[in-house]
């Protein structure tokens, strides 16, 4: 890491993911979500960076980490204006906009304590019916939460 009066250079990862325009409150719970602080590579966390689209943004910079379809929606769950940046052989090879998904399978836990996939081994559906703020609503016992909480 070098500096001079105005910028700040980190190092370029060789393989890996860059998750840019993350809003500065949700860097910590993106690395939380991912299971991020059992990682063993190299990680940046920047976060309360300087952007001038978003005022303030962070960004995580993970080596030879590349993320499952489940991973990535829960992250555009979080903040669906990061962008999912493939980096190999120190190069971009694919960015991806986020989207918030219209289904989300699996990832989220029904908050209705009655629901079904609370009482046998059920795995979860939901329907986002509103997408700022977000609302989701189960597939079973049709319980609508905007409280996210997801599968461990």
């Amino acid at each position: 890491m070098t500096t001079n009066n105005k910028e700040l250079v980190v190092e370029k990862i060789d393989n890996g993911t860059v998750i840019d325009h993350i809003p500065a409150d949700k860097v910590f719970k993106i690395v939380r979500i991912l299971g991020l602080e059992a990682y063993e590579d190299e990680i940046l966390i920047g976060t309360n960076l300087c952007s001038k689209k978003y005022g303030k943004k962070g960004i995580l910079k993970i080596k030879n980490k590349y993320f499952s379809q489940d991973e990535i929606d829960k992250i555009a769950i979080i903040c669906p204006t990061a962008t999912i940046i493939i980096i190999k052989n120190y190069e971009v090879e694919q960015k991806k906009h986020l989207e918030i998904p219209k289904h989300i399978h699996k990832i989220v836990k029904c908050i209705n304590p009655n629901c079904i996939t609370n009482v046998e081994e059920i795995e979860t559906n939901f329907d986002v019916v509103n997408n700022d703020p977000i609302q989701i609503q189960c597939h079973y016992c049709e319980k609508t939460m905007e409280e996210i909480i997801f599968n461990e």
